[in-house]
């Protein structure tokens, strides 16, 4: 650790990487981090290289997917209605939230470790909770759309009309963006003084909390407020409306009835279930002691893979996106002969 200053006035500067401490006559002085230095996975040449390419290959996968969803969306008749019309928005919550880490982890991975500033470090932390949060509104928003659909299917077309489905989309992309404007203004007030460095592979909340020597206590206090009353909200919401799907499924007599009934909202199902469930695993593994690496895992599975698989569960297990694609690959192919 390299000691700079005036020995006879017995000042120094102790300097660790983004961190320093001045020590001037037995008082320590702490310096302000004005950047923060990512140390990602930290592995040997060969599998930097397997990393990166598989990490490459998921981000590529997850435009092209969702890309291609907006677009069928967008330009399919029969697929202009309220579900796909949610779908749609949460493609683009995928691509926003992707984006928001995967390039930055790129960088990372190919250098084994990277720096952000503050500022950039903000920034990445604002568009990846605006993007998450705002997927959670629009999954209990597409709950309630599934439940209207098998619960009250005789008015459906009367509750869920445009004007309606708008205001629900308008609404989520709103609460998302208030919700996660509270907990980063308050992170822009914090000072950084300790080591910069943080054992993740992208800026979020729990690491830049843990890495301020500003009084936290407020932060955490209505980061805890806001959050866990929409997490409580939004989960129960999801759950009781699926009571009542499953419900409504049983009492349908024909097992083929049972079947449709249930496709239509099983892709929903799978993405709840698995978005939620890395939400989870992060909360249990950021909670526990030494589980860096279990919550890196976690938040990989949550940042990269979840948004990859949506698409291909959609795609996979929904016959009218199936259809569109089978529609446009006969054009595509008839253009080119």
């Amino acid at each position: 650790m390299p000691v700079y200053g005036n020995y006879s006035n017995t000042l120094y500067l102790y300097v660790l990487h983004n961190a320093c401490v001045w020590h001037y006559s037995n008082t320590l002085y702490l310096c302000s981090v004005t950047e923060f230095f990512l140390l990602g996975f930290q592995v040997p040449h060969t599998s930097r290289i397997i990393l990166f390419s598989s990490f490459l290959a998921a981000y590529i996968l997850t435009l092209t997917g969702n890309i291609m969803i907006i677009m069928l969306v967008s330009t399919t008749r029969h697929l202009h209605s309220p579900m796909y019309f949610f779908l749609s928005h949460l493609s683009f919550c995928n691509i926003m939230l992707s984006s928001s880490v995967a390039p930055n982890l790129l960088q990372i991975t190919l250098h084994n470790g990277g720096r952000l500033t503050v500022t950039q470090c903000l920034i990445q932390i604002n568009f990846f909770g605006y993007s998450t949060t705002t997927e959670c509104l629009l999954l209990t928003v597409m709950s309630y759309d599934r439940y209207v659909a098998i619960c009250k299917p005789l008015h459906y077309q009367t509750i869920m009309v445009f004007p309606f489905c708008l205001f629900l989309v308008i609404l989520s992309w709103i609460g998302g963006l208030v919700l996660t404007l509270i907990s980063t203004g308050l992170l822009i007030h914090l000072d950084f003084c300790y080591s910069g460095d943080i054992d993740h592979f992208f800026c979020d909340y729990s690491p830049l909390v843990q890495l301020s020597c500003s009084d936290t206590t407020v932060v955490q206090i209505v980061v805890l407020i806001v959050g866990t009353p929409e997490v409580i909200i939004e989960t129960t919401f999801i759950i009781t409306t699926y009571v009542c799907i499953f419900l409504a499924i049983h009492r349908i007599s024909t097992t083929t009835g049972k079947q449709k009934a249930f496709s239509t909202c099983s892709s929903h199902l799978a993405v709840v279930c698995m978005y939620y469930g890395t939400i989870t695993a992060i909360y249990i593994f950021s909670s526990a002691e030494h589980s860096f690496s279990m919550s890196k895992i976690a938040s990989l599975v949550y940042t990269v893979v979840t948004p990859f698989l949506n698409p291909l569960i959609y795609s996979l297990r929904n016959q009218d996106i199936k259809n569109s694609i089978k529609a446009y690959w006969k054009k595509y192919k008839t253009k080119l002969l």
